[in-house]
């Protein structure tokens, strides 16, 4: 008999199925017990009134897994609207050993620190769980908003020979015998990918070497990276990324309504146009010194208020971040070039996004790199595409689990991430 999952039920009231999953709660009362089970899509519960049945579920253990053959029947108190009758329960293996923290609750009431200790377990927990499935929703609405824009879905290595960046937080390796760098971003290789497809996206892991220990920062997160060709300035690029949070938000409300009902979230609308301010006029609203080379989290979380105050919106651009504080590779703005042609999304008070134009011509690579004082022999490679003919290009990269984060109302980055690696964190 063919398996079914428990929110299929409703479809087979009056028929006998099997179900399969674990044990999620026993509840042995006088006269009847209840076995509730819990496999991928919810829950299904079983009553039993055989005293032999009776008598095998109470050896059974929280987690164990279980089949069970049954007759479903409409009850509107149970999961669904369906319990299960007249079962038989089969364990698929031996009693399992109980879980430091009750699963069966509401919520998780164990630590954080625990909870990621035991993540294997810890994320069967429907609130886990739920972040999780969300998070691949937004992957899923990020490639298809893309796809239907003619992007092409790229790979790159993920190790590499220099850093991305011009930075020093890198992890270092030894690749047989040359050193080799985790690669910090996509971004050489997606802007090389834009002379061969004019628009890419990649999703992919990449690696941070920032003694950060925060609950917004992780050593490996997940980027939602696309860069596209042809474009006149940055604001080509931020149109395209605000039709990829819509189409984001779209499948999470489609593919992961019940996991969003899950967490009492409702996912927000994205403006037809994301309220946008120049980094100048952003210090100003955030009450922020005229001469401040960036924006702290206190800023960022001033501005978010601004945006839902001012314009009703849970995103706001920031264009024009100066020079100075943007990698060699992007593209000053031509009136004001100590600014450039760059900008952040904020997302609720947030940073979620950082993009923009890039420079595309070789001469100005060079001249970049002088400026820095950078030496040019270790982006050799890269900048060698940059002779042969690239087109005005731009794009943005998007960090996953923070997304989901601010989506959630998550108040630790870890909380969405299965197997958090970060400053001291590198089991399970």
């Amino acid at each position: 008999m063919q398996r079914t999952l428990s929110h299929h039920l409703p479809a087979s009231i009056g028929t006998t199925v099997r179900i399969a999953g674990w044990v999620h709660r026993r509840r042995l009362l006088k006269s009847v017990a209840f076995l509730i089970v819990r496999d991928a899509a919810g829950l299904a519960q079983v009553v039993v009134t055989d005293p032999a049945v009776r008598a095998e579920l109470e050896k059974l253990t929280e987690e164990t897994v279980v089949e069970v053959t049954a007759t479903a029947t409409a009850n509107g108190t149970a999961p669904a609207g369906v319990e299960l009758t007249d079962p038989t329960v089969r364990p698929l293996g031996p009693p399992a050993a109980p879980p430091p923290f009750d699963l069966y609750r509401p919520a998780l009431t164990a630590s954080l620190p625990t909870q990621l200790d035991h993540a294997p377990t810890a994320l069967r927990h429907p609130t886990r769980s739920a972040a999780l499935r969300i998070s691949a929703a937004a992957v899923a609405g990020f490639r298809t908003a893309l796809d239907a824009r003619d992007f092409v879905e790229i790979h790159t290595p993920k190790v590499v020979s220099s850093s991305t960046e011009s930075g020093a937080n890198v992890f270092a390796l030894d690749w047989f015998g040359r050193p080799a760098y985790l690669a910090q971003s996509p971004q050489f290789y997606k802007q090389l990918m834009v002379g061969v497809f004019e628009r890419v996206y990649e999703v992919g892991p990449v690696f941070r070497a920032e003694p950060h220990d925060t609950v917004r920062h992780l050593a490996q997160y997940t980027s939602l990276d696309a860069e596209l060709g042809f474009v006149a300035d940055h604001s080509d690029v931020m149109r395209v990324l605000r039709d990829t949070l819509a189409g984001m938000l779209g499948a999470v409300d489609e593919r992961a309504g019940g996991a969003l009902a899950t967490l009492g979230v409702t996912a927000p609308q994205v403006p037809a146009e994301i309220p946008a301010v120049h980094f100048t006029e952003a210090l100003a609203i955030a009450g922020a010194p005229a001469d401040e080379p960036d924006l702290a989290p206190a800023h960022e979380r001033a501005l978010g208020e601004w945006a839902r105050r001012e314009h009703g919106s849970d995103f706001l651009y920031v264009t024009g971040y100066p020079m100075a504080k943007r990698p060699f590779y992007t593209h000053p703005d031509p009136e004001r070039p100590a600014y450039s042609n760059g900008f952040d999304l904020l997302f609720r008070g947030l940073e979620l996004v950082t993009g923009g134009q890039r420079l595309h011509r070789h001469a100005d690579y060079l001249a970049a790199l002088a400026a820095r004082g950078e030496p040019v022999e270790p982006y050799a490679g890269y900048l060698d595409a940059f002779r042969h003919g690239m087109p005005p290009h731009g794009g943005f990269a998007i960090g996953l689990e923070r997304f989901v984060a601010r989506l959630v109302g998550a108040a630790n980055i870890r909380e969405v991430t299965a197997f958090p690696r970060d400053l001291h964190r590198l089991t399970p």
